[in-house]
């Protein structure tokens, strides 16, 4: 059993090794695409290694009661924990071994009719499936490391993954989308430009711009052009997301920026990306977050978002727990 803690946020959900069989790629659910190349990576790791260096975070939602899993959640914090730390971040984290037969059997029979949705770990897990698929016989390799969390006890932050645009000044920008969305510069700081984003999120697709020392709220597209651009066939709520805007309106047709690290990054703070933008003339895409509800719900129809869409916390520290695929 795992605790973090960072002021009034507090975290607690169970950290084991979850079998990989072929049912369960319809009770783990991804909700992004993978990088083939980034799997490549950590498969050559986890084979040159043979361990799981940190879990998957995985979240499941019960009935809210204290039952099953939870109940041994809440039994097991009144013992004396394994470990106790504090990280540099200032989040403290302990740990409590579970080994009782009788409340693992506990947990197993409440998780078991369950669906977790993946909030952190999508490359991990497609390396999990891949390293499975090489192993002929049965062994470690069919398991992977995962912590699980029940969000109708404890609920994950969900935040945006901003995109910084780095070739394309703020000017540029901005003159590419005239006509094709409204534009209106907003008053700073960023707090107070935020919130304006915010505002506008209610009413359809919006997006902060930055990276000249002003802030331009970007949004209300032209409908004509988000049904030329924005790929049919999947579900409303897929191709409303403002990620899937951005990318296949925006990136792909408006400002015409490849999908590459030289051409866009990826960063989760917001003052962040703006940082960056200012210093190398580029142009900060500021995200609103998407609800977890509409990721799960997604997830379940088996469509996946634009990648770094989401980005679900607290997460596990690294390195606290390691799994040995040569001792399990």
């Amino acid at each position: 059993m795992y605790e973090q803690r960072s002021g009034d946020l507090l975290q607690r959900g169970l950290i084991g090794a979850l079998a990989l069989t072929p049912p369960a790629e319809g009770i783990v659910l991804p909700h992004e695409d993978v990088m083939p190349h980034i799997v490549a990576d950590r498969a050559a790791l986890m084979r040159a290694t043979a361990a799981n260096f940190e879990p998957l975070l995985l979240t499941y939602r019960s009935r809210g009661d204290a039952t099953g899993a939870t109940a041994v959640i809440e039994r097991t914090i009144l013992r004396s924990p394994l470990l106790a730390t504090t990280t540099e971040d200032g989040f403290s984290h302990r740990l409590w071994s579970i080994t009782d037969p009788a409340e693992l059997a506990e947990v197993t029979t409440d998780l078991s009719h369950r669906q977790a949705l993946i909030a952190d770990g999508h490359h991990r897990w497609a390396t999990y499936l891949r390293l499975k698929a090489e192993q002929p016989a049965p062994g470690p390799w069919d398991s992977g490391l995962v912590l699980l969390i029940d969000t109708a006890r404890y609920p994950l932050q969900v935040r945006a993954i901003h995109r910084l645009l780095r070739r394309l000044p703020v000017a540029d920008a901005l003159a590419a989308a005239a006509g094709a969305f409204r534009i209106r510069e907003v008053p700073g700081p960023l707090p107070r430009a935020l919130d304006a984003l915010g505002g506008a999120v209610t009413a359809g697709n919006a997006f902060l711009l930055a990276g000249d020392g002003t802030f331009h709220l970007v949004d209300r597209p032209d409908e004509a052009l988000l049904s030329r651009t924005v790929p049919a066939g999947r579900p409303e709520a897929w191709r409303t997301l403002d990620a899937t805007v951005l990318h296949a309106t925006l990136l792909d047709h408006v400002w015409s920026i490849p999908d590459a690290p030289e051409d866009i990054a990826y960063i989760h703070g917001a003052e962040a990306a703006v940082t960056q933008a200012e210093r190398h003339g580029g142009t900060a895409v500021l995200m609103h977050p998407v609800r977890e509800e509409v990721v799960r719900d997604l997830a379940r129809q088996g469509v996946t978002m634009p990648r770094k869409s989401t980005s679900f916390g607290p997460k596990p520290a690294t390195g606290l727990v390691l799994r040995s695929l040569d001792l399990s």
